[in-house]
């Protein structure tokens, strides 16, 4: 769709949505996007924040379009940042997960040496022994039954909430404008989670999708400069405004999305386990939302099957603002530059 001063409406202000709305108006497009709940109100507003990558192995499109996204991160948060004004907590803090047994020290030191290779120098994936995972990271280290631990420097941090804010400012600073109801102009991108999908479940007469709710806790316990953990199944995540993030449940049955529950006990639990250090640390806020997911965890991308004009931008579980830079930029060039290069697993067709 080839177009001058491009009209582009965008329904949903999360992750995907707010990615691609930057995206447009950073070319010059005049973007709407609208949401009746507001900016991040959704999944995207939560509290966690981990930008992990996949193991640097078995490579295929999904493991490289989030690599390249990762990258991409790098210097999108803080152009964000300064257009805007607001920060999105992003920081390049990386990774450290404790080896359980012998065969995950073998897989390890092989992921070390493949990431030489996948990562292309942009990041490394190191085994640490006790003598230097100490001498690195201090105390700040989940106990290890190997005597080792893995460092990954792909890894980032942001603060969800604060990242749907930061990008709603860039893109009223591009002289866009978010609003809670309005007409449509222009091509129309549908990026709206769980609810988008339930709502395409309708419109193809088939299951493309659904949520999956998460729960998460916010701690008031300052460790700002240090790596996330991943440990007891958790992401343990130190945020740049001194606060630390638990999360997240990962419940396909719930009646209540917005609500926490005795899940949430068992996060707080396990995640004491992993850095007693944690236990006496007052808790700020609670959270649960639901998360949308596709046929698969990965995104999905396109034009929307005989509808002209219409566009979606969901799914994408548990890696959502991982790739929604790259997502928002290969789906803006469908629509603004009539170039297609989305991955075939991430293409509508198979969602469907």
């Amino acid at each position: 769709m080839q177009m001058g001063k491009a009209e582009i409406t965008i329904y949903g202000a999360g992750a995907f949505g707010l990615s691609c709305g930057y995206e447009a108006a950073k070319r010059g497009a005049k973007v709407r996007v609208i949401d009746p709940h507001g900016v991040g109100a959704g999944s995207s507003g939560g509290v966690v924040g981990a930008l992990a990558p996949h193991t640097p192995e078995r490579w295929n499109d999904k493991k490289e379009f989030q690599f390249q996204s990762l990258i991409m991160a790098r210097t999108h948060w803080p152009d964000v940042e300064a257009l805007g004004g607001v920060s999105s907590g992003y920081g390049r803090t990386g990774r450290v997960q404790a080896v359980q047994n012998e065969r995950q020290l073998e897989l390890a030191h092989q992921r070390a040496t493949d990431a030489e290779q996948l990562w292309q120098g942009h990041a490394e994936w190191s085994v640490y022994d006790r003598e230097a995972a100490i001498a690195r990271f201090g105390a700040w280290l989940p106990e290890s039954p190997t005597g080792f631990w893995i460092f990954d420097t792909l890894s980032a941090r942001f603060n969800p909430a604060r990242a749907c804010a930061s990008l709603a400012a860039a893109i009223v600073a591009l002289g866009g404008e978010i609003v809670r109801d309005a007409d449509e102009q222009g091509a129309v991108i549908h990026a709206s989670g769980w609810h988008g999908l339930r709502a395409l479940n309708a419109a193809f007469g088939r299951e493309v999708g659904g949520g999956v709710k998460g729960q998460a806790i916010l701690l008031d316990f300052d460790m700002r400069d240090a790596p996330q953990i991943y440990a007891q199944s958790l992401h343990i995540i130190p945020h740049k405004d001194g606060t630390t993030a638990i999360g997240s449940t990962s419940e396909r049955d719930f009646d209540h999305p917005n609500e926490t529950d005795e899940l949430a006990d068992d996060l707080l639990a396990r995640a004491i386990v992993a850095m007693p250090q944690l236990a006496n640390a007052p808790e700020i806020t609670r959270w649960a939302g639901v998360r949308p997911r596709a046929k698969s965890r990965a995104p999905m991308l396109g034009a929307w099957p005989d509808r002209a004009g219409h566009f979606i931008a969901n799914g994408g579980f548990k890696i959502g603002f991982g790739m929604a830079p790259l997502a928002a930029r290969v789906l803006v060039d469908v629509i603004l530059e009539d170039r297609d290069e989305i991955p075939e697993a991430f293409r509508v067709d198979a969602s469907l």
